[in-house]
């Protein structure tokens, strides 16, 4: 559990980097789009990005800023399985994981995702890029961010045993929550231990009996 808490600030530091230059990152789109031939459909995954920067990038500042951005999406889809990984999970952990790897498809469509307050990444694109070209793309990260600190609050609160691999239990149940069945063989143990020693306290008496005088008839004897 520490290993993901610590993984993902540090992922998270990396995205203010990235955040601090989103200026740099939607002109790299444009200028990548317009070489690309690409200027009508939205930037709507991250497949299309890659193939951005792989095809159609002739510019190192345009390529750095667009593979942080693809950089950032593996390291997130990595924790998501470190995730996985930590402990089996409920419903709401596992559901909370599937989101965030369903977003970090490479093919999923973003186009209609859209982050919300407190983030104001939307808030700096002009109304046309925000509805008809990035809007979606620059809500993924964090969206994804949010979901996963969901999920470490969630498993800190609610998660009794947080296993991951080569480490034990981080906390013990208590004896008033130890299941039935778990009580039962228990008490079954003490009983089998007390007739143990009653068994042994009835060999100690009878491994070696007394010794009865022999019969005499009634009256004086020497």
């Amino acid at each position: 559990m520490d290993e993901v808490v610590k993984t993902l600030e540090k992922i998270e530091q990396n995205y203010k980097l990235f955040q601090q230059q989103q200026f740099t990152f939607i002109r790299a789109l444009e200028r990548t789009r317009e070489e690309a031939h690409d200027l009508i459909r939205p930037v709507s995954s991250i497949v299309q990005v890659q193939c951005y920067k792989d095809h159609h990038c002739h510019n190192s500042t345009d390529r750095r800023i667009l593979n942080m951005f693809i950089s950032i999406c593996n390291d997130l889809r990595n924790l998501c399985h470190k995730m996985e990984n930590v402990h089996p999970g409920d419903s709401v952990t596992n559901g909370l994981v599937e989101k965030c790897k369903a977003l970090l498809n490479d093919s999923n469509d973003l186009s209609a995702i859209r982050a919300t307050y407190p983030h104001s990444v939307v808030n700096y694109l002009s109304m046309e890029e925000a509805r008809h070209r990035y809007g979606g793309v620059v809500s993924l990260l964090p969206i994804v961010l949010d979901t996963m600190r969901e999920w470490i609050s969630y498993t800190k609160r609610n998660v009794l045993y947080i296993v991951s691999r080569g480490h034990a239990p981080c906390k013990e149940t208590p004896t008033s929550q130890i299941p039935p069945a778990a009580n039962t063989s228990i008490s079954n143990k003490n009983t089998v231990q007390l007739q143990e020693k009653d068994f042994q306290k009835f060999l100690a008496a009878n491994e070696r009996p007394q010794q009865k005088a022999p019969w005499r008839p009634p009256g004086k004897h020497p």
